[in-house]
């Protein structure tokens, strides 16, 4: 079942496509897809994922409202996992871990803008997605409805306005960060960061989120 909600959001209007349990067959994407969740928390333990957003940086954002029962979504599974395409996280890490643990796929290949930011926005120690857009964008984005109640049955306008807010922007700061990155000499390393992702993700699901395994000590 598909809902469709025309919304402003940041000023611009868009098409926003709530699918329920799973992404239409027919639904494709152009280019690079920027990816994003939302779960009842921040614990890889207890918190179920609940949604999933995704963008090609059109005017339309597809959410996927998952069946929590089963999390049968082998259309979703096909894109988020699909080697040819290219996603777009910000904060890769642990959405990346969600989707190894409830949807049993690894997302790659993988760029992850909350790690392109630190690696060349050394000047701050502000890499939250409301901050690098307002720097790198000139867009202040509202983070209203980050604690709300996601694992709901029936999401409200607000929720899915925020929700969409968070992947319309990553293919714009990707293009931003990209030049900093050249700029800086650190284009490789942050593949190199990018490639080691699907790893963190399953070092956390592990165990080992809170130890660096590569420290001395």
């Amino acid at each position: 079942m598909t809902r469709k909600l025309s919304l402003t959001v940041e000023s611009r209007n868009i098409s926003v496509y709530l699918h329920k349990g799973d992404l239409p067959a027919d639904v494709t994407f152009n280019g690079a897809v920027a990816v994003d969740s939302e779960t009842m928390g921040l614990s890889l333990v207890r918190d179920p994922l609940c949604l999933v957003q995704l963008s090609d940086g059109g005017p339309e954002a597809h959410l996927v409202q998952l069946d929590r029962q089963t999390y049968d979504a082998p259309n979703l599974k096909r894109v988020l996992s699909d080697s040819a395409a290219l996603k777009l996280f910000h904060f890769a890490r642990f959405d990346v871990a969600m989707f190894m643990r409830d949807l049993s796929i690894v997302c790659a290949p993988i760029y992850c803008t909350k790690i392109a930011s630190k690696l060349v926005r050394t000047y701050t120690d502000k890499h939250g997605l409301k901050d690098i857009c307002r720097e790198l964008l000139g867009r202040d984005i509202s983070k209203e409805q980050q604690s709300s109640d996601w694992g709901a049955a029936d999401l409200s306008d607000a929720q899915l306005a925020y929700a969409a807010s968070d992947v319309l922007h990553l293919h714009a700061l990707k293009d931003k960060l990209d030049a900093m990155l050249a700029r800086e000499g650190r284009t490789e390393i942050a593949q190199s960061c990018f490639d080691f992702l699907p790893s963190r993700a399953a070092l956390d699901l592990a165990g080992w989120e809170d130890v660096d395994i590569f420290a001395h000590s």
